[in-house]
């Protein structure tokens, strides 16, 4: 049984608003079957999925304008999901996965909070070999490069799902994991760019970090 606090919020997207349920703040937390602590969330990381985070701001917005015309596309880290719930919204073909027992719950929730249909959530971690998600012509995330050893999971869990001319774009707050991972992508045939986002308005503070491109092109290669 779930015992936090929830706070309801509106995002505006040009004029386009996503309703959204998070946690009323980044202290709330509630595992009392320890179902979190069995799968190795800890209490002190526990809340982290269920609040909107600045790179997730700017990853939903940069999906309010992004070309979605007959991509299949994943979120992976999503947390609460709100690039999803915009690309959702935008009848975006979106699936989304998270490794918390929590994120799926928020999710479909949200989906119903803005009238929309369900997506399809798969709660999964970056080292599962049998997710059964398949391939995807775009992965998006954000902020999930916090820990070093992220770079050798994420990029290895985006080669598993990736399809042949797959475009990876991650929005990165700079933690500093981002120069080692974009080498990694580059070895496994991914061209990368990064640049910052143009307009952050709707931020309250100016965001710092950027927006990571990689694309694989075997076409191009062949």
């Amino acid at each position: 049984m779930s015992h936090f606090r929830v706070r309801y919020q509106t995002l505006e997207f040009d004029k386009t608003d996503i309703h959204v349920r998070t946690l009323r703040d980044k202290q709330e937390f509630s595992d009392d079957d320890d179902v979190a602590l069995n799968l190795g969330i800890s209490s002190a990381v526990w809340p982290l999925f269920g609040v909107i985070w600045p790179s997730g701001e700017v990853l939903a917005h940069h999906m309010f304008e992004h070309n979605i015309d007959g991509l299949r596309i994943l979120e992976v880290g999503c947390g609460i999901g709100l690039a999803s719930l915009v690309l959702n919204h935008r009848l975006a073909n979106i699936t989304a996965t998270d490794y918390h027992p929590e994120a799926g719950g928020f999710l479909l929730e949200n989906t119903e909070l803005n009238g929309d249909k369900p997506i399809p959530f798969v709660r999964t971690n970056w080292e599962d070999d049998s997710s059964g998600l398949g391939k995807f012509d775009c992965i998006i995330g954000s902020d999930i490069l916090y820990e070093r050893f992220h770079v050798n999971l994420l990029s290895a869990f985006i080669e598993k799902h990736a399809a042949e001319n797959c475009k990876v774009l991650l929005v990165d707050p700079g933690r500093g994991h981002h120069a080692p991972f974009s080498k990694k992508m580059v070895t496994l045939g991914y061209s990368h760019t990064q640049s910052k986002p143009e307009n952050t308005h709707y931020l309250s503070a100016p965001f710092k970090g950027q927006i990571l491109t990689y694309q694989r092109n075997t076409e191009a290669q062949s």
